[in-house]
C-alpha cells in the first residue's frame, strides 16, 4: 500500500494533519475516518491493514486539538468548527479521489462528528458507519463534569479538565490497553466549551434522527462501558430512512474496531461497503 501525510486548513485556517492509505492500482472505494475524543488517525490500522488489500483507500485526520494537528488541546470555540472541518476534509479527499464512492466512518466523537455533518450538509456520501455512538453516554459524561463545564463554559472556556476516560473500557486486549496509555500523541483533556458544545450536538443530532437520508451503518460493543448500547439502539429504531443497518457485538467493549473480535467486525464492515458499491453499479 501507499502511505502519505500531509495538512490541510480547517475552519478559520487552522492547520490539521491528514494521512492516508491507498492501493497500490485500483482504489474502489475511500473511507474517511473521524476519530474519537483525545486519539488520533493513527490508532486505526487494523481498518487500514483490513480494507487496503481490498482496493479500498483509507483516509484520516486528526482534529483540531488532537494528535499532530493545531490547537489547544480537547478545545472548540463551537461546533460549528468541527463540522467545517470535515467539510475540508472531505473536499480534499474528492479532489484526489475523484468520482470514488466515499463512506464516511466516525467512532464515539467522531461519531457525533459524523452525523452532524450528515444531517446538516449535503456532501454525496455513499453511506456513513457510525461506531461507539455518544448517544448514551456514561463513561465521560459524570454529572460533576457536566455542571462544571456548563458553569465554566461562557466566563472560561477554554478552561481545561480531566475527561475521566477508563482506558480499560476502551478494548479487552491488553495489550491495545497498554498501547493507548503508552501513546504520546493521546490526551485526556477537554475544555469547559468544549463540554456544553458537544452535550448540544448530542441534544441536535437525536432531535433530528428521523431526519437521516444516507446508507448507514450502525457498530457497537454489547458490553461499552463508556456510551452504551441500548442507547444505540434505541437511536436505530428511529432511524425513518431505508437503508440502515445495525451489528451489535457480544462482550464486546467501546472500540470495536480494536477489540478480541475486531475481524469479525471489519468482515462485517467490508461486506456492507461491498454491496453499497455494488449499488452504485461499480466494479467489485
Amino acid at each position: 500500500m501507499k502511505h502519505s501525510e500531509s495538512y490541510f486548513d480547517g475552519a478559520e485556517g487552522i492547520s490539521l494533519y491528514t494521512q492516508c492509505w491507498l492501493p497500490k492500482n485500483i482504489t474502489r472505494a475511500v473511507i474517511a475516518i473521524v476519530h474519537g475524543i483525545g486519539e488520533h488517525s493513527g490508532r486505526y490500522m487494523n481498518v487500514v491493514d483490513y480494507v487496503v488489500p481490498n482496493q479500498i483507500g483509507v483516509y484520516g485526520y486528526d482534529l483540531r486539538g488532537h494528535g499532530k494537528s493545531s490547537g489547544q488541546r480537547g478545545h472548540i470555540d463551537s461546533w460549528k468548527q468541527y463540522r467545517i472541518d470535515l467539510m475540508n476534509f472531505l473536499r480534499m479527499i474528492k479532489s484526489q479521489q475523484m468520482g470514488c464512492p466515499i463512506f464516511l466512518m466516525g467512532h464515539s466523537l467522531g461519531a457525533l462528528i459524523v452525523l452532524d455533518l450528515i444531517l446538516a450538509e449535503n456532501e454525496e456520501l455513499a453511506g456513513a458507519i457510525i461506531c461507539g455512538t455518544p448517544i448514551e453516554p456514561v463513561g465521560v459524561a459524570k454529572p460533576y463534569l457536566v455542571a462544571l463545564a456548563r458553569l465554566l463554559s461562557g466566563v472560561y472556556p477554554r478552561f481545561s479538565v480531566g475527561l475521566g476516560l477508563d482506558q480499560d473500557a476502551l478494548s479487552r486486549d491488553p495489550a491495545v490497553v497498554r498501547a493507548y496509555k503508552a501513546d504520546p500523541l493521546v490526551h485526556g483533556k477537554v475544555s469547559t466549551r468544549w463540554g456544553t458544545e458537544s452535550l448540544s450536538a448530542v441534544a441536535s443530532v437525536k432531535m433530528q434522527v428521523e431526519d437521516i437520508n444516507v446508507p448507514i451503518l450502525i457498530i457497537h460493543g454489547e458490553a461499552d462501558r463508556i456510551h452504551t448500547a441500548e442507547g444505540t439502539r434505541k437511536f436505530f429504531d428511529q432511524i425513518r430512512f431505508h437503508d440502515k443497518e445495525i451489528r451489535v457485538y457480544p462482550g464486546g467493549y467501546h472500540e470495536a474496531h480494536n477489540d478480541l473480535d475486531y475481524q469479525e467486525m471489519l468482515s462485517d464492515l467490508l461486506d456492507w461497503i461491498n454491496r453499497h458499491i455494488e449499488d452504485q453499479s461499480l466494479p467489485v
